[in-house]
């Protein structure tokens, strides 16, 4: 578990599974994720998703609480080969939680736990051109847009760029 003030990271449980599907099953949300994601989101996609977390050694993804209440997912995705010493940070807040800093204190508290606990020299993420807050999330963090990656998100049937972050131990 992590924690900074009323924000707790800590593993998905079985009872998050109806606040999971509700937050998440939002088109707002999946925008700005990968198609990996479902939509719509259901129940039995939350139920395969906190069962895939619960296997996790070390923990690499959180549920994202705030005053008690699942307010979104946070994790890191291990690299292979010679990237193994970086990860990949993704994240999502649901749309009632938007606005109120949770999503910059969470990102906050994984680049710690990422660099410092498990050992990672770098962190890194791609955001989509027209997600500009979660721009300013990764910028308020420490991270460095390092580039952008021109023309190479293919979501709702357009083409946008990819810009990419980072943060080094």
């Amino acid at each position: 578990m992590l924690q900074e003030g009323e924000i707790i990271l800590r593993p998905l449980a079985d009872q998050d599974q109806e606040a999971l599907a509700s937050l998440a099953n939002n088109k707002k949300i999946w925008d700005n994720l990968r198609d990996l994601m479902p939509h719509p989101y259901t129940v039995r996609d939350a139920q395969a998703f906190i069962q895939m977390t619960g296997q996790e050694d070390p923990q690499m993804t959180f549920a994202i609480a705030y005053e008690g209440q699942l307010c979104g997912v946070i994790g890191l995705v291990g690299q292979t080969d010679v990237y193994r010493k970086t990860a990949e940070i993704g994240y999502w807040i649901g749309e009632p939680f938007w606005g109120q800093g949770i999503g910059t204190t969470a990102v906050k508290l994984v680049t710690a736990y990422g660099l410092h606990q498990l050992g990672f020299m770098r962190l890194h993420a791609g955001i989509f051109e027209y997600n500009e807050a979660s721009m300013r999330v990764l910028a308020k963090n420490g991270y460095t847009k390092e580039g952008v990656f021109q023309k190479a998100i293919f979501k709702n049937d357009q083409i946008w760029d990819e810009h990419r972050f980072s943060i080094t131990r």
